[in-house]
Formats: C-alpha cells, sequence, structure tokens
C-alpha cells in the first residue's frame, strides 16, 4: 500500500513556519513515494475558528504549490471550479465521531464522568516506534499513575483533539503520521485510542522544532514566525520552499540550493535530523536573492509590478518599454520584492523626494557649478545612452579637476533623491534627457551658491 500522509492544522489566526514546513515535509514524501497528500482543517473549537483563519491556511498552501489529492468537490461541478477539492473539516465529520464513542462506551473502553467521556487507559508502558526519534517507552508519570484516564468528550459534547485526531487518521487510512515533535507526548494516547478500536497505529515520524538563532522556541511575534509575512514582503514561494526544506532535512550531499524537483527525488525520512533546527533568516535572504536573479523576464516584472502597486506606486501610466527597461536596471540588486519600491520608485515619480541626511552631504555650494557644468554636457549629447552619459561625466569631471565620484553622488542624488541604486549610467538612460536636465535643474534650485 502506498502512503497515505496528512496535513491536520487547526485554523486559529496564521500559520507559523513551522505548521508549514510540517505540511511540506508531509507533501514530500507523498510526492516521493507516490503516495496521497490529504489536508484536513481540524476546525472542531468554534470559538476559536474562523473562515478567515481557514483562508490564510489554504492561500498559504497554495502559494508553496502544496496541493493536496482528495477532498470533497467545491463550487458548482459544472462551472469554471468543477474538479476543485477542499480540505476535509472536522466540523462536517461529528457523526463519526459519536458513533466511535458509542463503539467504545459499549466495549467498556471509555466510561461516563460527570457528564464528559474518558477513556480508560492502558497502565502498562506504550513502545513508540518513531522514525525519527527512533524507539521511546512511554510510561505513566506519577501523577498519571493516580488516574491515568483522559477525557475523549468534554461535558459540553464536544470531542477533544485527541479523539478526532486518531478517528480521522483510522477512517482516512493514513499510513504516516509525519508532525512536530511537541506532539510526541500526545503519542501514547492515540496509539492507546488505535489498539482500543481494534486496529494498527499509523507510522510516526516526528519532526524536529525550528527555534529561533539564539535557540529560544518560535513565537508567532518572531520575525519569519507567520508565512504571511513572506508573502506580504515579498518572497519567491521556491526559495521559502528551498529553505523550509533546510529546517531539518538534509540531502546526503549537503545541498542547500536545490530545485523542487530534485528535492522530491531526494526526499526520504531517514534524512530527516533528529536535533531541532534554528531559523537563519539571512541564508533565507541569501536563497531568496538566488532565485530572484534566475527569474525568467515575464515573471519577474509581473512580480516587480505587483510590487509596486502594493506599496501604492502605479506604473501603468508609463509605457511598457520604459517600465521594463526601468526593471531591467534593478535585477539582481534587491533580495526581497517589497525592497524595490524604495529601491526603484523614483522611475515611476513625477517629484523626487531626497534623502536628508545626502541633502547636508551632497547638494552643498561648491557642488552647484559642477552640476551646472554637467548638466550643460548632458544637455549638448548628440546621443543620451548610458554609454555617452558616462563618457560626458568623466569628461566633466577632468575639466573640473576632481573625481569622478565627486559628481557622481549629487546627481545620484538629484535623480533618485538616494544615495544607493541601479547603475547611474543606465538609470540615466532609461530616464531619458528631458527627465534628467529636469530634475538637475530642480535640484540646483535647492543649493545655495
Amino acid at each position: 500500500m502506498k502512503p497515505r500522509v496528512r496535513f491536520a492544522p487547526s485554523p486559529t489566526g496564521y500559520l507559523h513556519i513551522g505548521g508549514a514546513r510540517t505540511a511540506l515535509f508531509n507533501w514530500l514524501f507523498a510526492r516521493h513515494t507516490g503516495g496521497t497528500f490529504v489536508l484536513r482543517i481540524e476546525d472542531t473549537d468554534a470559538a476559536r475558528n474562523s473562515q478567515e483563519a481557514v483562508d490564510v491556511i489554504l492561500n498559504g498552501l497554495r502559494w508553496l504549490g502544496l496541493d493536496w489529492d482528495e477532498g470533497p468537490l467545491t463550487g458548482d461541478a459544472t462551472g469554471p471550479s468543477k474538479g476543485d477539492r477542499g480540505p476535509y473539516f472536522q466540523s462536517q465529520r461529528k457523526e463519526n465521531y459519536q458513533r466511535r464513542v458509542e463503539a467504545l462506551l459499549s466495549r467498556g473502553l471509555a466510561y461516563e464522568h460527570e457528564g464528559a467521556v474518558k477513556f480508560k487507559m492502558q497502565r502498562e508502558p506504550v513502545l513508540i516506534k518513531d522514525l525519527v526519534v527512533g524507539d521511546v517507552l512511554r510510561k505513566l508519570t506519577d501523577r498519571e499513575e493516580i488516574d491515568p484516564d483522559f477525557v475523549l468528550v468534554r461535558s459540553d459534547g464536544q470531542p477533544v483533539f485527541h479523539l478526532v485526531n486518531v478517528i480521522d487518521d483510522l477512517e482516512m487510512g493514513i499510513t504516516h503520521v509525519i508532525r512536530g515533535e511537541d506532539h510526541l507526548s500526545n503519542t501514547a494516547k492515540h496509539i492507546a485510542l488505535f489498539n482500543a478500536f481494534g486496529v494498527p497505529a499509523p507510522h510516526y515520524a516526528h519532526i524536529p522544532l525550528i527555534l529561533n538563532g539564539d535557540g529560544s522556541k518560535m513565537s508567532k511575534r518572531d520575525q519569519g514566525a507567520s508565512l504571511t509575512s513572506y508573502l506580504d514582503t515579498g518572497f519567491l514561494p521556491e526559495a521559502v520552499i528551498n529553505y523550509l526544506c533546510l529546517l531539518g532535512w538534509s540531502p546526503k550531499d549537503n545541498r542547500e540550493k536545490m530545485s523542487l524537483a530534485e528535492t522530491i527525488e531526494l526526499f526520504d525520512l531517514p534524512q530527516i535530523l533528529r536535533h531541532n533546527a534554528r531559523f537563519d533568516y539571512e541564508k533565507l535572504l541569501w536563497l531568496q536573492g538566488e532565485y530572484a536573479r534566475e527569474l525568467a523576464p515575464d515573471r519577474f516584472y509581473e512580480l516587480a509590478v505587483h510590487a509596486f502597486a502594493r506599496a501604492g506606486v502605479d506604473t501603468n501610466p508609463h509605457p511598457l518599454p520604459y517600465v521594463k527597461a526601468a526593471l531591467d536596471t534593478c535585477k539582481g540588486k534587491f533580495k526581497t520584492f517589497a525592497e524595490l519600491p524604495g529601491y526603484a520608485g523614483f522611475y515611476f515619480t513625477d517629484t523626487v523626494e531626497y534623502d536628508a541626511e545626502a541633502v547636508k552631504k551632497d547638494f552643498v555650494p561648491e557642488n552647484k557649478p559642477r552640476l551646472e557644468k554637467l548638466r550643460e554636457a548632458f544637455a549638448t549629447l548628440p546621443t543620451f545612452d548610458a554609454a555617452s552619459v558616462e563618457a560626458a561625466l568623466k569628461e566633466t569631471a577632468k575639466a573640473l579637476g576632481v573625481k569622478v565620484g565627486v559628481l557622481v553622488h549629487p546627481t545620484r542624488l538629484a535623480l533618485t533623491g538616494k544615495t544607493s541604486g541601479p547603475s547611474l549610467y543606465h538609470l540615466i538612460d532609461v530616464l531619458g534627457r528631458e527627465k534628467v536636465l529636469g530634475r538637475i535643474t530642480v535640484a540646483l534650485g535647492l543649493i545655495s551658491a
């Protein structure tokens, strides 16, 4: 039988990077083995759940490209969404849980207690044969020795996590449970429940936790903890996927950058590392930069334009060749697309906002005649392109008896408002003679004689 795995998040407001990594490892194992990946939303806690939280999970998985293989059909079966499948929702499976609880009660394996239903937990130790952690013999604690039984259904009729988790794994035929190591403490109870239902438990593989760089537990407020933050800041899903693979798993040859197809071929449970993974934001940024440099032109343009739009910068009024030429000067110069509007927004504005500190340094009286001389050289160039502009600037610097940088810095500030950015000569080429001369003129008006 081919493996059947699942990702079973609770919709509580956001998708933690650890949850995304768990989904990825399950998905990779299913794709590597030709198995099935099931998505199941554990939404039995009505007070904490919302459709918005469900959408966060679904949108995050879709952005990462982690498609699930089965679930109830959604939408009009004859419409454009025919064939689309939603996840399973535990809130729609309550009859299954009630039927199974009644079976346990009828066989004396569970009992009613103060309006709740409790499971008769076995007293002998439970052996957990974990595919990552190894064999773990779970004994009752001193406190559990007094009362090892645990609640299956609360007094308000709400089934608890242990019950619904096991029943769904049983009825969905899950063969491998790949989940965070923080769930290892629950596993003895789950194995006991499988035994009570008369079926073998699935194989368990508890993967290491993701910690902050300093070794502390990662909370939702920490940098990189929420998957949504990667969408908002313009990361590429392939870079995030690649980095998540490295958090607790390592290919045999210790490579770091690899395609998804390569990862699927190489991924298997024995290569999951035993020790906890530490989140390294700088390594993620490095991977992001590598993938951003390799983007096909059309996708690069599309993502860049969307990044400008999210920042409130409209590129639509500008001719498409101009937009593409401007973006070409930026490729390989930034890491996340959220940086792009700040890096190159000057291309798409009528006025320039100047960096205040740079103004104090570069818009000084001695630079006024130098910029005036450079403006004259630019205005009389027969051809206005990057090569001609570079030659004119260097010739002007030589005539003035100054280094090239003396002209470069105030010119860049006049044209972009910043001290760094795309290649000066190429951005001048893109802006064109009219804008360049106009912006230098504005800057000259700000410099005292």
